[in-house]
């Protein structure tokens, strides 16, 4: 592939330690984590704003964001200030004390929160978003008395126990014990053949056979994640809503990854359907890459854990209100979810017209800074291609494109960068993925 000229070098960037030997000691000493992600795997030294570095100093356009993460961008010196003030006062105590960044940023998150629902009032933090999800799951069923959950097939809640059991894909699952009383209904997967109307009926389906008629909750991402970017038809979350109502069930919106902006002008995906959510839970971007997750919910219904022992160590703690804080500052100030909206759709339209000459991009969707190609080895029988997403993988890294993938078969290209993204890195991104598809 031909050198773009966004391709620079930073002497700065250097690192001490080659790649490989980087790469052996992670190895022999780092339980194994998924991958290979690149046959060639890649060293990250450095990261500004929207790029990164790697040990010879080459510079990346990060379209991934630290798997959706980094929504403000590496090293925002806003966000920064914010965390290194903090420090410099003190950085951990607990909840069993008070400190006053933690009631004032939980009442700021639950403002944000009526955005999508006005009864939203109280807030729990932890560290990640697999404890936030486990938590709700908790939630709902100390609320309703349920211990059934409705999930979607190719979703991802996490990595407990529970979380796991919520997960609708069997490449995050693992032969182990798991908490009990999970259903999946089918997701509504346009490209895979699964309108709004057969996945509403699925779902009654399920409440019907799979539970005792009652749930304690449906799951749902706005927008799957890991799960290969699915993006709903606008139809099924509000006809879903009924259904779930009608089980006696709270709607407990996930937006680990769809949350603060990503999916463009609003704050949570949840809002491009029109659905009021009872639960909120979130982690990711609410950090910009400090760890913090977060649930949110309504007074009625926070309620049901009164009397009952929950503590997390580090959950709301001073340098996580700082980072939080700083992310909301910015992303006001910035208008992130408004580039997140304009540059998104700009992308897309460019992705789709790739999409309408490539006989292997079989389906461009998503919103905001939240897009899916998935991959194909023919458009007409739609066999997934997954061999095909790794070395597009390769290929576009080695042009200075950052990229992940996703999905059940691993053959789409998950595309979610920092929301400070211009029209001139889109531009290298669509052109970067073109190329690798020629």
């Amino acid at each position: 592939m031909k050198k773009i000229n966004v391709l620079e070098i930073d002497p700065a960037a250097n690192a001490s330690e080659s790649t490989e030997a980087v790469a052996a000691l992670r190895a022999k000493h780092v339980m194994p984590l998924p991958g290979p992600m690149y046959t060639k795997p890649v060293q990250i030294v450095k990261g500004r704003m929207q790029y990164l570095f790697d040990e010879k100093g080459k510079k990346y356009l990060d379209g991934f964001a630290g798997v959706a993460t980094v929504n403000l961008g590496h090293c925002h010196p806003q966000w920064m200030k914010a965390i290194q003030e903090q420090m410099s006062e003190y950085y951990h105590t607990p909840a069993l004390y008070l400190h006053p960044s933690l009631g004032k940023f939980a009442k700021r998150l639950a403002d944000v929160a009526k955005q999508a629902n006005p009864a939203m009032d109280v807030c729990f933090f932890t560290n990640s978003g697999s404890e936030a999800n486990d938590l709700a799951a908790l939630i709902a069923k100390n609320f309703t008395g349920s211990p059934d959950i409705v999930c979607l097939r190719h979703a991802y809640h996490g990595r407990t126990l529970m979380t796991m059991a919520m997960t609708g894909l069997s490449t995050w699952r693992h032969s182990t014990p798991y908490g009990q009383s999970v259903a999946f209904a089918e997701a509504n997967y346009p490209y895979r053949g699964v309108n709004w109307k057969q996945a509403v009926e699925d779902l009654r389906n399920t409440i019907r056979t799979a539970t005792p008629g009652k749930i304690a909750g449906f799951w749902a991402e706005p927008i799957n994640g890991v799960g290969g970017l699915i993006t709903p038809e606008p139809e099924y979350f509000p006809a879903a809503y009924e259904v779930v109502k009608k089980a006696g069930g709270l709607w407990v919106s996930d937006e680990v990854q769809t949350g603060v902006g990503r999916t463009g002008k609003r704050f949570w995906g949840i809002q491009q359907f029109g659905v009021k959510p009872d639960i909120i839970t979130m982690a990711k971007g609410l950090g910009n890459g400090y760890p913090i997750g977060a649930v949110i919910t309504t007074p009625e219904i926070a309620k049901s854990m009164h009397g009952k022992l929950h503590y997390n160590t580090y959950g709301g703690g001073p340098v996580q209100m700082a980072a939080a804080n700083a992310v909301l500052d910015v992303l006001e100030k910035e208008k992130l979810a408004d580039n997140a909206a304009e540059v998104g759709s700009y992308l897309k339209a460019k992705l789709e017209k790739i999409q309408a000459k490539s006989p292997n991009v079989g389906d461009v969707r998503g919103m905001g800074l939240m897009i899916g190609v998935e991959l194909v080895k023919d458009k007409k029988t739609k066999d997934p291609a997954p061999e095909l997403a790794v070395k597009m993988l390769d290929l576009t890294k080695d042009a200075g494109l950052l990229i992940g993938k996703g999905g059940l078969f691993g053959n789409v290209l998950r595309i979610q960068p920092p929301l400070c993204i211009t029209k001139k890195d889109a531009d290298f991104l669509a052109e970067t993925i073109e190329e690798a598809l020629g």
